[in-house]
């Protein structure tokens, strides 16, 4: 048995370090939305920003839109030109998915500085995706509502885990450059 954690010893402390960040983040995050219920922002701070945002780059692209705190849900409608086209909700604002990126990026940690970095950039960058997806969903939504499932099932969820699946071959790859110039 010793001789097989030391032969697959990397293995197990990524998966260790994975799941314990995973764990822990996905914790913290919990405590914050049961903080947040009731407060100043629905359903909650973050993810009324999101929708703040989304709204914003919507009317930058000459379209009438707006949020609505909706009456019985912890959710925010999102209305273009007068119809409502999507309602956005928690899991909408990218902060699990952020903490899905950043369990991977810490299991495959090395030098502390770069994996800052490398976090806080791949951060911003999922972030910014998201806004920029929720944007194009509400669009394509007001002109072609007929393509609610494969949209928003298919095609703009494959757009956002793709763009983290890149970053994680990024950095792997970045890691192995390093590797190598040592």
């Amino acid at each position: 048995m010793k001789k097989l954690f030391k032969k697959y010893k990397s293995v197990i402390r990524f998966i260790l370090l994975f799941l314990g960040v995973y764990l822990l983040l996905s914790l913290l995050y919990g405590l914050y939305l049961n903080f947040s219920k009731g407060g100043l922002y629905t359903p909650d701070f973050v993810t009324h920003l999101v929708a703040r945002q989304s709204t914003a780059v919507i009317s930058g692209l000459n379209y009438n839109a707006e949020i609505v705190a909706h009456n019985t849900d912890p959710t925010m409608k999102l209305i273009v030109n007068g119809d409502y086209v999507a309602r956005i909700i928690e899991g909408c604002n990218s902060v699990s998915i952020i903490i899905l990126f950043i369990a991977f990026v810490i299991a495959f940690a090395q030098k502390f500085k770069k994996t800052v970095l490398f976090i806080l950039a791949g951060s911003v960058l999922i972030y910014a995706i998201n806004i920029l997806r929720i944007v194009i969903l509400a669009i394509a939504l007001y002109h072609y509502p007929e393509y609610e499932k494969v949209l928003h099932g298919v095609v703009f969820p494959g757009l956002i885990y793709g763009m983290v699946f890149l970053l994680w071959m990024l950095w792997v790859k970045m890691l192995n450059k390093t590797e190598t110039n040592e």
